[in-house]
């Protein structure tokens, strides 16, 4: 019997760089392969062969789907064959429901009349699949990002599946919707259909896979037995090296007070009687590093909002710097005050897509390169852009390179050579690892222990808590807009974390 999936000697060329280099894969029916490599490795660039994306004739090599030759035009061509794809980057029409968006291509109806009473039982069957409880009429703008990607797997379920490919599908999720996720996948395996599986999260590889493959710039570094491998061997299989201590330590001395919040609350910008923020208060002292835990929802990202000034609904509490109350109302007010941030949503807060990556590190100081008259001073700039570029080590072909063009992790640290350029004295890093690679991470948390050794505050926003208890001097943990402990981190557990976030009480 042949496998399902066989991928042979696939090499793809973009000019004289191969992004993937003579890789061979196969997978069975019912088994999930999980593709692991940092950012830039060849992973995506690998799938969209697969999947069509790059059309037969645009790549090297063969492609067998239960034994027939695959020479697919374009993605319909793998679809109808039951290959499909969920990209990180959501490809939903938010002005259109649910129901339209799952069915969008693939309509159900006779004589150019639609079967709409037909579509909307299949849609409640699919969404009830995927534990989301919400109605087919609903618009998807209307849902959450995790909610959303729950549509993109109802969407890939409607279609005749045998092959789901799914890239960094759990970014966006809580752990509640990524363990709906995972119980899909293990439902999809009983029904014989296959999964490749993208992400960097590795307790999730390791929970769902039965093989892992690992890619490394572009070439097949091994494909083993997931019950075979701990984190730490797929880590060194990613990087090529051991990371001894993912998160490096550095002695750094924990200053005076700088920042102090007090009663702090937060409406939602459209339900206005809905706290979204509710009576928070805490201090951040230079040399700190402050995490912030909570479940999605808890209000961590709307708290740090407000303090950079770019919370869209109406709040009201005290901020004070160095001991002085400071009104911050703009995002300018905070970067005046010396609050820099690095946002969630990179992609839709941090950067601006078609820009060259100097251009967006220099954009938010520009007035630093400007002199006599507001003419900008074009060699300072590019100096500027050069030593930001090496000492975060942005790996970018040149400076006028579109910013998309680049890698999450270098994305990332190019939104945070702009941060750094604005000199802050506070510095917000909401979700800064967030779809970044191994390697990526382990040079951001390097830079996090040399900014708090020079004295600059940080608050770090993560989802992860080893993330959070490997970084942070202290940990405010919140729920449901509410502050529910201050705790120091030491001995500080996971299970410490959840139970205090979890619990009724406030506890310092």
């Amino acid at each position: 019997m042949p496998h399902l999936l066989e991928m042979k000697n696939i090499t793809k060329a973009f000019g004289d760089v191969k992004a993937v280099d003579d890789i061979s894969l196969t997978l069975n029916a019912g088994q999930v392969l999980s593709l692991c490599g940092e950012n830039g490795s060849g992973k995506s660039t690998l799938m969209k062969v697969l999947c069509g994306i790059y059309p037969h004739g645009q790549y090297q090599g063969d492609i067998l789907f239960s034994g027939d030759l695959i020479q697919a035009k374009n993605i319909r061509d793998t679809e109808q064959k039951g290959i499909a794809i969920i990209h990180q980057e959501l490809a939903l029409v938010k002005e259109m429901t649910v129901l339209e968006n799952i069915f969008l291509g693939s309509e159900r109806g006779r004589f150019g009349i639609m079967d709409y009473d037909s579509m909307y039982l299949r849609c409640q069957r699919l969404l009830q699949q995927v534990k989301l409880a919400v109605s087919p009429n609903t618009k998807v703008g209307e849902l959450g990002l995790g909610q959303q990607q729950l549509v993109e797997i109802a969407k890939a379920l409607n279609k005749q599946v045998r092959l789901l490919v799914l890239d960094e599908p759990t970014a966006s999720l809580t752990e509640s919707e990524t363990e709906i996720l995972l119980n899909i996948i293990r439902d999809l395996q009983s029904h014989d259909i296959a999964c490749i599986y993208i992400s960097h999260k590795l307790n999730e590889v390791k929970a769902i896979s039965d093989l892992i493959c690992v890619i490394r710039d572009g070439k097949h570094i091994g494909t083993r037995q997931a019950s075979e491998m701990d984190e730490d061997a797929i880590i060194a299989m990613m990087v090529g090296r051991e990371l001894k201590e993912l998160y490096p330590q550095s002695e750094h001395t924990i200053g005076e007070e700088i920042l102090r919040v007090d009663n702090l609350t937060a409406w939602h910008p459209i339900n206005r009687h809905i706290k979204r923020v509710n009576d928070v208060s805490f201090s951040l002292h230079r040399g700190e590093i402050l995490g912030i835990a909570g479940l999605v929802g808890a209000g961590r990202t709307e708290t740090v909002q407000c303090l950079f000034g770019a919370y869209r609904g109406r709040w009201q509490g005290e901020i004070k710097i160095d001991g002085q109350p400071v009104k911050i109302r703009s995002c300018q007010d905070a970067i005046k005050h010396g609050i820099a941030m690095v946002p969630e949503d990179r992609k839709k807060d941090g950067i601006i897509p078609v820009m060259g990556v100097g251009a967006n590190m220099t954009l938010a100081a520009l007035d630093d390169f400007s002199g006599w008259l507001s003419i900008l001073d074009d060699a300072k700039e590019q100096s500027t852009i050069q030593q930001s570029i090496q000492r975060l080590k942005v790996k970018t072909s040149s400076p006028e390179l579109a910013i998309a063009r680049l890698s999450g992790g270098n994305q990332q640290k190019a939104i945070l050579a702009k941060c750094l350029l604005l000199n802050p004295k506070i510095l917000i890093l909401d979700e800064p690892t967030r779809g970044i690679d191994i390697g990526a991470k382990y040079e951001i948390y390097k830079l996090i222990n040399q900014l708090v050794e020079q004295g600059i505050a940080l608050i770090v926003i993560s989802s992860e808590l080893p993330e959070v208890l490997g970084l942070s001097d202290r940990v405010l943990v919140m729920h449901e807009g509410c502050i529910k402990a201050d705790l120091v981190n030491q001995s500080l557990t996971q299970e410490k974390i959840m139970e205090a976030a979890l619990r009724s009480e406030h506890h310092v």
